[in-house]
């Protein structure tokens, strides 16, 4: 069979679900975050201080980050998971988030003092994120892997990394909400670090369980 028949094929499987492919990734977006939540505030749950936080622009743009990079991971994973589609504008997009925090990482460096730089790196609550922004993630990216399974990704390995991207940044827009450290160079990254240990495992799971 040709390569272009394959993914006729596929596309035609795809669309012959009992539900819309677009819209089953809705429904598993809104079950992502409500399992994430609930982990979240069963373990660790938001910083006291949150409202008085909650002014301050360094701890929003935290979420600015994170969010960008859920809702970018979101449209390329729903791409990748539809054969044929086109991924063009969805991949270029994934740059929005990195772009932000590299901005941000900048900006830090000019405004603080060359000697503190490694304390607003190291932070105080970094094993804590290493810890967390997984384990909130390990739901949503279960979720996630599933969806692809549910779809027909001709690209497993990347659309199961982008899966874990995705629960990386849904995961970690939850645990901003605890965490004490706003700097964006903690952000950048141990938040990084995290994430990218969801898109690792989200790779494996395109590896071995979403592959066909």
């Amino acid at each position: 069979m040709r390569t272009d028949d394959l993914i006729k094929a596929l596309d035609a499987d795809a669309s012959s679900k009992a539900m819309p492919l677009q819209s089953a990734w809705w429904m598993a977006a809104g079950a992502a975050a409500v399992i994430a939540a609930v982990v979240f505030l069963l373990t660790i749950g938001p910083r006291p201080d949150f409202m008085a936080a909650a002014y301050t622009m360094r701890f929003l743009s935290k979420f600015v980050f994170t969010i960008v990079l859920a809702v970018s991971a979101f449209a390329l994973v729903r791409a990748l998971s539809t054969p044929g589609a086109s991924t063009g504008r969805a991949m270029a997009w994934m740059a929005a988030a990195p772009v932000l925090v590299a901005v941000a990482v900048v900006l830090e460096l000019f405004m603080v003092p060359e000697a503190l730089w490694g304390t607003r790196m190291v932070g105080n609550n970094m094993m804590i994120c290493m810890g967390f922004i997984p384990l909130i993630g390990l739901g949503p990216l279960a979720i996630f892997l599933w969806m692809l399974r549910y779809g027909a990704p001709t690209r497993p390995v990347l659309a199961g990394a982008v899966a874990g991207l995705l629960a990386g940044g849904l995961a970690a827009t939850f645990y901003a909400a605890h965490c004490f450290d706003d700097s964006p160079l903690f952000v950048a990254t141990w938040y990084t670090i995290a994430i990218a240990a969801l898109a690792l495992l989200g790779a494996l799971g395109g590896r071995f369980f979403v592959r066909w």
